[in-house]
């Protein structure tokens, strides 16, 4: 196990690269903006999960097997902007989040659609992978033993902290959407800048030429 000290370092750094701007957080607060605090809080955990897939790659070696591979980080890297880009290819297209012609409002998607859609957008990101297997192991301490032990708190940990600051966000962003879809048409040109963002973050993820 971690020591105390390396685990509140851990926590510190972690709650700052996460509460500092990038694409999972950009993703959550205009998800929660245009669908609300539901689909918000699905997403933020959705995307909190998807950093446990990259803990168990860093563990298990799959990350540097990624980091050596030209062709498969590209692979992947196109893989996941082809995804963020039907994401944003569906949010451009929505008739938004509710009806505003005086009839009954469309049932909302179930959360669980949000927490799929965060999670894969995040596991199959190497560029996640490879920020997983570059900052981790700085907090493990090789002659303590028991590495895996300490990656798998260590992920965890992460995981729990992006739980709690993504979903501040998403309830901030989710109550601001509310108050701003109360103006008539504001909720589909949310749905549209939801999708630019989407279509925005699979262009600068395909276009990254960094590895």
């Amino acid at each position: 196990m971690p020591e105390v000290q390396t685990l509140l370092a851990f926590l510190v750094a972690s709650a700052l690269i996460t509460a500092a701007p990038g694409p999972d957080n950009l993703m959550v607060l205009s998800q929660s903006l245009s669908r609300g605090r539901s689909a918000g809080l699905g997403l933020a955990v959705g995307c909190a999960l998807g950093c446990l897939t990259h803990t168990l790659w860093a563990t298990l070696g799959v990350s540097a097997l990624v980091a050596s591979s030209p062709a498969l980080f590209t692979t992947l890297k196109l893989a996941g902007a082809a995804y963020l880009l039907w994401l944003g290819v569906g949010a451009l297209s929505s008739r938004g989040p509710r009806r505003i012609d005086g009839a009954a409002p469309r049932p909302p998607e179930p959360w669980t659609r949000y927490l799929r859609r965060g999670f894969v957008a995040n596991a199959i990101n190497p560029k996640v992978a490879l920020f997983f297997l570059a900052f981790m192991p700085q907090f493990v301490d090789p002659g303590a033993g028991g590495a895996s032990l300490q990656m798998a708190v260590l992920g965890a940990v992460f995981v729990v902290q992006t739980i709690v600051i993504f979903g501040l966000f998403a309830l901030a962003a989710a109550r601001l959407g509310a108050l701003l879809s109360r103006r008539p048409g504001v909720g589909r040109w949310l749905d549209r800048f939801t999708g630019l963002v989407f279509v925005g973050l699979a262009a600068r993820l395909a276009l990254d030429s960094s590895h």
